[in-house]
């Protein structure tokens, strides 16, 4: 894989949006594949499609391209929240790479977030457009990837080393089972993921008990909170993500 940009292609545009926009789309096309099923070159949607950037044209998995330069940060900047909520919200939204690159127009970092990560609580409603903007009370939004759990955010190029196409697709198919869940039971799954993430390799129920009374302002009608944690630490386990240990003693697997 070959993280620089062809910069050929930028004496054509006069916008540095735009060349960042061309150079990057052309670097995915031409260097990366899908996570879903391993296909190389993804395909490139006509211009201006709303759905998404590119698709596999071996499993039609859809993907959206966000650039920018030097860090990701946890706070990344979209176009209109109502399309964006419509979008998660559907049956052919898509998963989302995350791009960021250098100064000298190399790739620093090349991640996806997978579509079952996306909830409706991860976009953050921006302020409207003041009246004497052009397009005003036009409202934008944020996505904030605080709220996605480490196991859904799958690199493909992590502080410019690449990582072994096996090892993205393996992460990458592991989290699938949570498109089979309903919209409630997902989010509980991704909110009990959060949680784990912020304990160790290995973990008690009573570690994850200590987060009931945050998860209890999140679902203030849930009158069984370690019920549920029990439940999605089983689920976790069967689904491969995490391992049991002995009773109530638990193993993060990677």
């Amino acid at each position: 894989m070959n993280l620089n940009f062809n910069q050929n292609l930028a004496k054509n545009y006069q916008s540095p949006s735009q060349i960042i926009r061309v150079l990057s789309e052309d670097w995915v096309a031409s260097q990366s594949y899908c996570p879903h099923c391993s296909t190389q070159p993804l395909t490139e949607y006509a211009n201006n499609k709303p759905v998404a950037d590119f698709y596999c044209s071996n499993c039609d998995e859809q993907y959206e391209l966000k650039s920018k330069q030097r860090k990701l940060g946890n706070i990344i900047n979209d176009g209109a929240y109502q399309t964006m909520i419509e979008r998660i919200n559907s049956e052919n939204n898509p998963s989302f790479f995350f791009l960021t690159y250098s100064k000298e127009l190399t790739v620093n970092n090349f991640l996806i977030i997978p579509k079952q990560f996306f909830t409706p609580n991860i976009i953050i409603q921006r302020k409207p457009l003041s009246a004497t903007a052009k397009r005003a009370g036009w409202v934008g939004c944020n996505i904030d990837l605080r709220h996605v759990p480490e196991s859904g955010k799958v690199f493909l190029v992590k502080d410019q080393q690449v990582i072994p196409r096996e090892n993205v697709t393996q992460q990458f198919q592991k989290t699938l089972f949570l498109r089979g869940q309903s919209t409630a039971s997902r989010g509980w799954t991704l909110d009990i993921l959060q949680c784990i993430d912020r304990l160790d390799t290995t973990f008690s129920l009573n570690q994850v008990y200590a987060f009931k009374d945050e998860l209890k302002l999140k679902y203030p009608d849930n009158n069984h909170i370690p019920d549920k944690i029990r439940q999605q630490l089983q689920v976790l386990r069967d689904k491969g993500i995490i391992e049991f240990l002995s009773r109530g003693h638990y193993r993060k697997l990677h």
